[in-house]
């Protein structure tokens, strides 16, 4: 009898750790379901710049408050779109502010989707990580900054996976949340800059693709940083075989 009110104990536990993520993935149906995601677009925004750059002036605090309300919805939800939120964030609030508004933003869901796969499925992955996993949970143990800063940097990586991979392999929420940051205020920098200036793009009728703001300059540059990011982990190793050899 006391083994059958374990295993309840045990089953009701594993289905409350599931409650975070089907609430997320309810939302991400229903995002889509509603047709929320046309929205979502520059053309929107041409469309509608003088309803909306006249409510940010109006009601800088509140326009602000919602971007960041609708940019960590968006990340958190892992739907297309945070590439176009961040170029409408700098023409509305200017480079600065459209870059600090969306990494808030960006960090508040991507956390979001961290905390909640840590809680639903991460005890029981590392349950049965193989070696490589467990080979990349060590190496995550040893230098997760530098590792996640890394994974940040370098546009190759998919956000949404770099939001849920140090979940699985023990990476702290603080150490997840400062590399989360640091790491994406480059790439936001470069999208609200941008941003900035598509005003003039609006006014000469022209279009505007995310293929013209990630240029190969601007890639070569990011992964220029993510390699720096590394340094440090490659410096570690090396002093740590020269030690060892003496």
């Amino acid at each position: 009898m006391g083994s059958g009110i374990d295993e309840q104990r045990g089953r009701s536990g594993w289905l409350s750790r599931l409650v975070p993520v089907l609430c997320l993935l309810l939302a991400t149906v229903l995002f889509f379901a509603l047709g929320l995601d046309r929205y979502v677009s520059l053309e929107l925004l041409r469309d509608n710049r003088d309803l909306l750059t006249g409510f940010v002036s109006d009601h800088y605090v509140l326009a602000a408050l919602a971007f960041v309300a609708i940019y960590a919805v968006v990340t958190g939800l892992s739907v297309p779109g945070a590439a176009v939120l961040t170029l409408s964030g700098g023409f509305l609030f200017g480079t600065v502010g459209g870059t600090a508004y969306a990494v808030i933003g960006a960090t508040l869901g991507a956390t979001a989707i961290f905390l909640a796969a840590r809680t639903a499925f991460a005890d029981a992955l590392r349950a049965r990580a193989g070696k490589a996993i467990g080979m990349m949970r060590e190496g995550f143990r040893k230098d997760a900054f530098n590792y996640l800063l890394f994974l940040r940097l370098v546009p190759a990586f998919p956000f949404f996976l770099v939001n849920l991979v140090p979940a699985f392999l023990g990476v702290s929420t603080r150490t997840y949340i400062l590399a989360t940051v640091i790491g994406i205020v480059p790439g936001g920098f470069v999208f609200a800059s941008v941003g900035a200036g598509l005003g003039s793009i609006f006014d000469q009728e022209g279009e505007i693709g995310l293929a013209d703001v990630m240029t190969p300059e601007i890639i070569l540059a990011m992964v220029g940083l993510g390699v720096l990011a590394l340094v440090p982990v490659l410096a570690k190793r090396l002093l740590g075989r020269r030690g060892a050899c003496d």
